[in-house]
C-alpha cells in the first residue's frame, strides 16, 4: 500500500511512512499481475506451437515420398496465397497513403467525405501517385456541388462601409501626437475633440 492509502485508513504520517517502506521492501521480488499474465499467455502459445510442429513432424515421418511431395505443394500453395494477400494489403496501404497525400495537397476540408466521392475501385499506382486521381480531384474542385469541400483560399472577408482601424496609432486628427504638443496646442486639441484620450 502507498503512504497516502495508509493515511486514508487512519494512520499518522510517521507510521504510514514506515509501513509503506516495509510494504515496498516486501514486494520487491513480486511481478505485476499483467506482466505475469503476458508471460503465461506467451508460454501457452509457444507450447501450443511446439505441439503443432511436433504433430506436423510426426505426419511427415509417416508420409512416403509422393505424399511428402504433395504436402510440400500444399504448403507452397498456402504460402503463395498468404503472399498474395499480403501484397494486396500493402498495395491498398500505398493507395490510401497516396490518396490522403493528394487530398491534403488539394486542400480538402474533410478527407473522409471527399474520399467517398472518389472512384477508387480499380485504382492503380503510378510511382507514388494514383492514376487518374488528379483529374477526379480537379473535377470535384470545379463542380458546383462539391467545390465547398475544398479550401480555395480566395475567400477573404471583405467589409463594406467604414474601414476598420489599422491599429498602428490612435488616429490623431493632427500631425502631432498629444505627447509632442505644447500646452496651447493640447488645449485646442481637447476642445475640438472632447472625448479623445491622451
Amino acid at each position: 500500500m502507498t503512504k497516502e492509502q495508509l493515511i486514508a485508513l487512519g494512520l499518522d504520517d510517521a507510521a504510514a511512512t514506515k509501513v509503506a517502506a516495509a510494504s515496498t521492501e516486501e514486494l520487491k521480488g513480486y511481478v505485476a499481475k499483467a506482466d505475469h499474465e503476458k508471460v503465461v499467455t506467451a508460454k501457452t502459445q509457444l507450447e501450443t506451437d511446439i505441439k503443432t510442429r511436433d504433430k506436423q513432424l510426426e505426419e511427415l515421418k509417416k508420409v512416403d515420398a509422393a505424399g511428402l511431395q504433395k504436402k510440400i505443394e500444399e504448403l507452397q500453395e498456402t504460402n503463395k496465397t498468404t503472399k498474395t494477400e499480403y501484397e494486396a494489403k500493402i498495395r491498398q496501404m500505398q493507395i490510401d497513403s497516396a490518396v490522403t497525400a493528394a487530398l491534403t495537397g488539394a486542400k480538402a476540408k474533410n478527407l473522409k467525405a471527399v474520399r467517398a466521392l472518389l472512384d477508387l475501385e480499380k485504382a492503380e499506382l503510378d510511382g507514388e501517385n494514383v492514376k487518374g486521381l488528379a483529374d477526379q480531384i480537379k473535377k470535384l474542385q470545379e463542380s458546383e456541388d462539391t467545390k465547398f469541400l475544398f479550401d480555395s483560399g480566395a475567400q477573404q472577408t471583405k467589409f463594406k462601409g467604414v474601414k476598420p482601424g489599422e491599429g498602428k496609432d490612435k488616429g490623431y486628427p493632427t500631425d502631432k501626437k498629444p505627447s509632442e504638443m505644447n500646452y496651447t496646442e493640447l488645449c485646442a486639441y481637447m476642445e475640438a475633440n472632447p472625448g479623445a484620450e491622451v
